[in-house]
């Protein structure tokens, strides 16, 4: 089984929201970013045109990302211009700094507490 890496770009207001429903499908890390740009919407009341966003980035078993993504897309809709963006992208290799191996994707899930 191999990686893929789950990449939003969201609206801030909607962000503990996202990260709710991505603890309830199971993702157990995330690494999240403020970011600004400029796509569909842009802040035309600034100078720059940039809004503040959310970055979010998870990588996961790729049988589980498409899952992960329509949990941040559910999550983050609010079917307004600048909703954000979700893309799934290959990961060619993973490695866990901790133990200096390849990671496998059972592996990086965390033992939950009993």
């Amino acid at each position: 089984m191999s990686f893929k890496k789950v990449t939003a770009i969201v609206r801030l207001d909607v962000l503990e929201r996202v990260e709710e429903r991505l603890r309830e499908v199971g993702v157990q890390g995330m690494s999240i970013h403020q970011c600004k740009g400029y796509g569909e919407y842009a802040d035309f009341y600034a100078r720059d045109w940039m809004s503040t966003n959310a970055r979010i980035e998870i990588f996961i078993g790729e049988d589980h990302a498409e899952e992960v993504a329509s949990a941040i897309m559910d999550a983050a809709h609010i079917g307004m211009e600048g909703d954000g963006i979700v893309a799934i992208q290959p990961v060619e290799k993973l490695y866990q700094i901790r133990t200096l191996k390849e990671a496998v994707p059972h592996e990086l899930k965390k033992k939950q507490p009993e």
